[in-house]
């Protein structure tokens, strides 16, 4: 496969992907265009691997926690967006509730659900040990745990 049909195939994944890891559709797809960017001159090299798009994710993984390291304070402003994403396949309060999780804990948890890596395998990828990604996640999880509103209407069959 070249590199062109890589893009067009895999794309719509890696922008939910990065906008999942950014919390952001403007910054995911930043993320998806640099990787892509680093990646278009080794390509040749890298569809040789047993898994071209994991080594894609983790490269936007990696890139993602050097912006986050870069810029460790939030950047506060008067001006409200002109417009909003909404992702057809959003799951409305638990994706809100994710977004408003520090950058570090919201990492992991995507990692760790979404891309279903290990705590080893995170502690890696992120550079911090694996007491850190237990603890990350510890706190991400008890900041989301469900309301009774939700989970009343889960049971009736309703998406929150």
């Amino acid at each position: 496969m070249d590199f062109e049909e890589f893009v067009r195939a895999r794309g719509p994944a890696l922008l939910r992907y990065g906008y999942v890891l950014t919390g952001n559709a403007d910054d995911g797809a930043d993320l998806v265009q640099e990787a892509l960017l680093k990646l278009s001159d080794t390509w040749k090299r890298v569809r040789n691997k047993d898994n071209p798009e994991a080594y894609v994710r983790t490269t936007m993984a990696r890139q993602h926690i050097s912006w986050w390291r870069g810029r460790r304070r939030e950047h506060l402003t008067d001006d409200l967006p002109e417009g909003s994403y909404t992702d057809e396949h959003s799951y409305g309060e638990l994706w809100r509730e994710l977004a408003t999780l520090p950058r570090r804990q919201r990492v992991v948890l995507v990692l760790r659900y979404y891309e279903d890596l290990s705590d080893k395998e995170i502690a890696e990828l992120l550079g911090i040990s694996r007491g850190t990604v237990r603890s990350q996640a510890f706190h991400a999880l008890n900041a989301l745990r469900v309301k009774p509103s939700i989970r009343e209407s889960v049971r009736k069959g309703e998406r929150p």
